[in-house]
């Protein structure tokens, strides 16, 4: 049972954590990143000369992109800022607990209410997406604003399309990232127990319940502080990692069951629904959520993919495990890339194009796409 603490406690608590976190020289907050002074201080005047926020995000967002758009949206509101959080398109509704799903403005639905939005907007804040790209046909809208931009993201090798840049691919997440940012600036103290919610769920959704890249002890200190300022990990670990439709247990039972192929050899694993099979299901945004690394338990699997087919391409999900980089083999192959064990892309043709082209990448793939050495820095 979560015990919901009193302003006192909370301060109590949060400085029993802080006794633990970083600090400058000067007592203040150091940054778990290493945030650039500069970029800091550019983003503190622009948030307040700021009346107008605008927060956007990558379009499919997933749970961080989600968690660090509303947890930083609440606490722009409680700064007195007149906030929309507008996603490219819809959210998925297992996303729907988060305070503040509500008021999202996705574009696919709001199209010119959305439009006018960034049009009156004095900032724009740009959360879990490294080019402008990653917005789909909300990049035209999003360019040709005239407010200042700002990028707070961990995706590597960013395009510069913002006048503030804050990214750092080391971090396991973008909502630990926003945490760090806040806290730098010292506005922590404006994230209550919505916001906290909704930043560790980013944090926990970005490392699988800190079960990958989640090496960094300052994870599990940000951690305390965020259950410290009211967050509730037992009950978001219910809703994210333990709550699942009918029909979602069902659509991911039968893909392990009749869809999933296994490739030893190359230790490989791919997974491909069609559109009939997903609908013969009822399936909705956000179902087969994790699904694409379920593989990953087999022992000597290295790499997993799945593939789902939308209405103008084939979705590519990948995920591995060690030095294997998804990244590279979806940036070259599927138009599309992510982290080193986490990727993404698109595939515009068939299905069965689509998986002949990675079955027929598999024998070279272990080679190609495996990195000599392991990277010694730990994930944020």
């Amino acid at each position: 049972m979560h015990t919901a603490f009193d302003k006192d406690t909370i301060a109590r608590l949060r400085g029993a954590v802080g006794a633990s976190m970083p600090f400058g020289a000067t007592g203040a907050a150091a940054s778990i990143h290493n945030l650039d002074p500069s970029a800091l201080a550019r983003l503190n005047a622009l948030i307040g000369e700021a009346r107008r926020i605008v927060i956007t995000c990558h379009f499919v967002p997933d749970g961080d992109a989600i968690g660090s758009a509303l947890g930083l949206a609440h606490v722009l509101r409680s700064m007195g800022r007149h906030v929309t959080v507008i996603p490219p398109d819809e959210t998925p509704k297992t996303l729907a607990f988060l305070p503040g799903f509500d008021r999202l403005m996705p574009y696919s639905r709001y199209g010119d209410v959305a439009v006018g939005r960034f049009r009156g907007a004095d900032l724009v804040i740009c959360l879990d997406f490294n080019a402008s790209k990653r917005v789909d046909k909300l990049e035209r809208v999003l360019l040709e604003c005239n407010a200042p931009k700002v990028m707070i993201d961990h995706h590597e090798n960013p395009e510069n399309f913002v006048d503030v840049m804050i990214s750092h691919p080391e971090s396991s997440s973008t909502s630990i990232l926003v945490y760090d940012v806040l806290r730098s600036l010292g506005l922590d103290c404006y994230i209550d127990a919505e916001a906290a919610d909704c930043l560790l769920t980013g944090m926990m959704t970005d490392t699988g319940n800190f079960t990958y890249n989640a090496n960094n002890p300052s994870i599990y200190l940000a951690v305390a502080d965020l259950v410290a300022h009211g967050a509730d990990r037992v009950k978001l670990c219910k809703l994210i990692f333990d709550t699942f439709s009918e029909s979602c247990l069902r659509i991911n039972g039968y893909a392990l069951s009749e869809k999933m192929h296994v490739f030893r050899d190359y230790k490989a694993s791919y997974m491909a629904l069609t559109r009939d099979e997903l609908n013969s299901f009822h399936y909705a945004k956000g179902d087969t959520e994790g699904l694409v690394n379920k593989p990953l338990a087999i022992p000597g699997i290295v790499y997993s993919a799945y593939f789902r087919e939308e209405k103008e391409y084939i979705k590519v999900s990948m995920r591995s495990v060690g030095k294997f980089r998804v990244d590279l083999l979806c940036e070259q192959y599927f138009g599309g890339g992510g982290h080193k064990n986490a990727a993404g892309g698109e595939f515009h043709g068939t299905m069965e194009e689509c998986i002949a082209t990675f079955e027929a990448l598999m024998p070279t793939n272990l080679e190609r796409f495996t990195e000599s050495e392991e990277s010694t820095e730990e994930k944020m």
